[in-house]
């Protein structure tokens, strides 16, 4: 089967809220944009999250997940961006190309510029090693909320929840609204990775009981979920809650598959591309936004990833450019990962003039500090606690003292 050539000035592979949001930047600015999806309608996660909760930081006002997807994709195709779902990229054919399958046939689509912007996901129980039986009634807080919200469909009486973040809060409103209750919630973690905002009403208002400092050592059933074992990891006792649905939620990993094969550069951290304070990735002309960058942020957060990447495309579709080298920049313990991870002399600062941490242990209020060899480039006490379970932002300031010839920036606390 012959392909179909499309030209267009660039190509935005994933039409969740940073890949639209991006789209509709570009289009306004006179690009030709396609935007490519492999689902049936645009608009990513938030599509079945059907909650308030979405659009404080970028649309200036709350809506539901739905109406939030809605409001990004009609906006993108008012700029004047083509959007087209049920796209699969299936591979590279060029540095800036790429092979499409569709219902309608296969696409070559060849662009000046690429932003991926793929998200990320949670991982399944087989990624998590979870033993036990294997009944129906397992789910990710994505297959749950797709199977309520997208297929009405019922999914129990009684459910675990396992985390304790904020999407595990919205894992308990998604099994309310399929009239199943939610009768424990546990976390490994001294105390619930979500805020406070989320928990208090989730305790008082729903009646969810939290287990913290426990992890789930075996789920049982025949046929579907009768039951899940819970041990206390400080002393190693254990204990049997009975339930029909267990929902495992967060332990996010991005959907990098298309950077991968690619070639680009990974961090080990995030398990994403490697990008600058531009979004830039170490392919010339790709960039990439959003959680596949730094799984997981909210929604919004992704979307103004993708408005600051757009910026910097539109740049270089004006004028090609040939960056500076950079400088690494590293984590230190108890921070798993910082995004972005690469400085370069000149480049703005980064989105939303934060760099993203992603602490492993609880710290009330951090000073933290970036250092390049023996010199100390900042120091910032935060007025806000660093979590487990939750992205920490760092206030950056647009210029630092960096040596462009020196070593790694490490952030860590003072």
């Amino acid at each position: 089967m012959t392909a179909q050539v499309l030209t267009p000035d660039a190509v935005v592979v994933g039409a969740g809220p940073a890949g639209l949001t991006a789209a509709a930047v570009l289009a306004r600015r006179g690009a030709r944009v396609l935007v490519l999806d492999r689902e049936d309608t645009p608009g990513g996660i938030p599509r079945h999250s059907d909650h308030t909760g979405y659009g404080l930081r970028d649309l200036r006002r709350l809506v539901s997940g739905p109406a939030y997807a809605a409001r990004l994709a009609e906006t993108a195709r008012q700029a004047g961006a083509d959007i087209r779902t049920r796209a699969m990229v299936t591979h590279w054919t060029g540095e800036r190309s790429l092979a499409v399958t569709t219902p309608g046939g296969l696409l070559d689509v060849r662009a000046e510029a690429v932003l991926l912007a793929t998200g990320a996901r949670e991982r399944p129980r087989p990624a998590r090693m979870i033993p036990g039986d294997r009944p129906q009634g397992v789910y990710t807080t994505g297959q749950l909320q797709t199977l309520v919200h997208g297929g009405h469909r019922e999914v129990g009486s009684r459910a675990v929840v396992v985390g304790a973040e904020a999407v595990s809060w919205s894992a308990v409103l998604t099994l309310r609204a399929a009239g199943c209750r939610t009768t424990l919630m546990t976390t490994r973690h001294a105390r619930p990775e979500a805020y406070a905002a989320f928990t208090v009403p989730g305790r008082t208002v729903l009646g969810v009981p939290i287990a913290t400092g426990t992890r789930v050592t075996r789920i049982s059933g025949r046929g579907r979920v009768e039951s899940v074992e819970i041990e206390q990891i400080a002393t190693g006792r254990r204990r049997t809650v009975a339930c029909d649905t267990v929902v495992l939620t967060g332990d996010w990993v991005p959907d990098h598959e298309l950077a991968r094969t690619a070639g680009l550069v990974m961090d080990p951290g995030t398990l994403g591309p490697v990008v600058d304070t531009a979004l830039r990735t170490s392919a010339p002309g790709v960039f990439a936004a959003g959680n596949l960058l730094h799984p997981v942020d909210t929604a919004e957060a992704a979307a103004l990833d993708g408005a600051h990447a757009a910026e910097r495309i539109a740049r270089r579709l004006a004028s090609p450019e040939t960056p500076a080298p950079g400088v690494p920049l590293l984590a230190e313990p108890p921070f798993r990962w910082v995004a972005p991870q690469l400085l370069r002399p000149g480049d703005p600062a980064p989105p939303r003039g934060r760099l993203l941490l992603w602490p492993e242990t609880h710290v009330p209020f951090p000073r933290l500090t970036a250092r390049q060899d023996d010199r100390t480039l900042l120091r910032r006490r935060l007025p806000w606690p660093a979590a487990p379970g939750r992205v920490l932002r760092l206030p950056w300031p647009p210029a630092l003292p960096l040596d462009p010839k020196a070593g790694p920036v490490t952030i860590g606390l003072a």
